[in-house]
């Protein structure tokens, strides 16, 4: 038997108990769902839930379409650090249907999707990875004969809900830019009365990707969403506002070229083109590789990945001339004059405030010394006697 042969599926199994028989521990489960939690942003009763609901709820059938993409969510989505994402909880609830991981082939994968989609309507979940094309009729992506239109629309007809996993399925991507010949769409563009949930990135973080789905495991609705339709959990915050060269922008400090003596010090990449301020992600928190780095980390700026139109907003290596922001967040050009004046000033108003307390503590104690010094007052012996007079 083939060391790495999926296990015979028992029909009706729960998460938890198919992942007993892949050999994981009550330890691990536990774990796992702790640091779920800890990723959504779960306080210690959610957790329990999490662990409840992998304990307890059937598969989740799943149907993953791929359309105009390089594979680059899945490809995430599997590598990720933990083995209960990569090899668990990826095979047991979205192997129904994917092009890109199924055995089946041809007809058979065609009888897989429909299957799925008959016996489990309005409750299969849909994941989306890529862009819909639908200049000339939808001719530039087609998948057993059917456009991506006409599966993309039948596939979210059944749904119960919608992910749309990186940037081309949520944004269009690479595919949208201009001039985009193919007039690529994002998902929500050519699908309606269904909610999706976009996770946006190119690609997206693996483990931002599993805490979505454990989130809708957990408690079978979409997590809250931003005004763009992203998980607030992971997107709630600009890379600006958790990167660790924050410091080196407040102070004016920026790398100038690549490789120059600022980028070995680790200086702010902003007049280099990143991105980080006006881009909403998890990168700076989560990190890749089992939170080893992310780009900034690595020496290269933000590329804004998880923002629409990030293609045309470039040149990438151009720094943006200003961006919204308050107080010490103007542009590059004068933030390090703004906060070398406010330091100068600064200085200056201390010195100035530290020399005046200085001379009145001398003057205090000079009064002191003086009062010290004087011969006491001499004692009048007839002081009544003084008053009559």
């Amino acid at each position: 038997m083939n060391a790495f042969a999926t296990p015979p599926r028992a029909k009706g199994q729960t998460l938890w108990e198919e992942m007993q028989a892949r050999g994981v521990d009550r330890r691990d489960f536990v774990k796992f769902c702790a640091w779920m939690g800890a990723f959504l942003g779960l306080e210690a009763s959610g957790v329990a839930q999490v662990v409840k609901a992998l304990e307890t709820k059937k598969r989740l059938p799943v149907v993953w379409l791929h359309f105009q993409e390089c594979t680059c969510c899945s490809e995430s989505f599997i590598r990720s650090s933990h083995p209960i994402v990569a090899d668990i909880l990826l095979d047991q609830v979205s192997l129904d249907y994917t092009e890109t991981l199924q055995a089946a082939a041809g007809h058979q994968a065609e009888e897989c999707l429909h299957k799925t989609m008959k016996e489990h309507r309005g409750e299969y979940l849909l994941m989306v990875e890529g862009s819909v094309p639908t200049a000339d009729d939808g001719i530039h992506c087609v998948i057993a004969g059917r456009t991506a239109l006409d599966i993309a629309r039948e596939a979210a007809d059944g749904a119960k809900a919608i992910i749309a996993w990186g940037n081309c399925a949520c944004a269009g991507c690479v595919q949208a830019a201009s001039p985009n010949p193919t007039s690529a769409t994002p998902i929500d563009k050519v699908v309606t009365g269904k909610p999706v949930i976009k996770v946006q990135g190119c690609p997206p973080i693996a483990e931002v990707m599993a805490g979505v789905i454990v989130h809708l495991l957990t408690f079978d609705r979409i997590p809250q969403l931003d005004a763009l339709g992203r998980p607030k959990a992971f997107y709630s915050r600009r890379v600006h506002d958790t990167c660790y060269r924050r410091p080196y922008y407040d102070a004016g400090l920026f790398v100038e070229s690549f490789d120059d003596e600022n980028a070995r010090r680790g200086y702010c990449l902003y007049k280099m083109g990143c991105r980080g301020p006006t881009t909403y992600n998890a990168c700076g928190t989560m990190r890749w590789n089992a939170g080893v780095s992310y780009p900034i980390q690595s020496g290269h700026g933000c590329i804004g990945c998880s923002e629409a139109k990030f293609w045309d907003n470039g040149p990438f290596y151009q720094r943006l001339a200003s961006f919204p922001g308050f107080g010490i967040e103007t542009t590059a050009d004068t933030v390090g004059m703004a906060v070398g004046a406010a330091t100068v000033a600064g200085a200056a108003a201390h010195a100035i405030l530290t020399n005046i307390r200085k001379h009145h503590a001398i003057g205090e104690q000079a009064g002191e010394s003086a009062a010290d010094e004087a011969p006491p007052p001499a004692v009048d012996p007839h002081p009544e006697q003084r008053k009559e007079d």
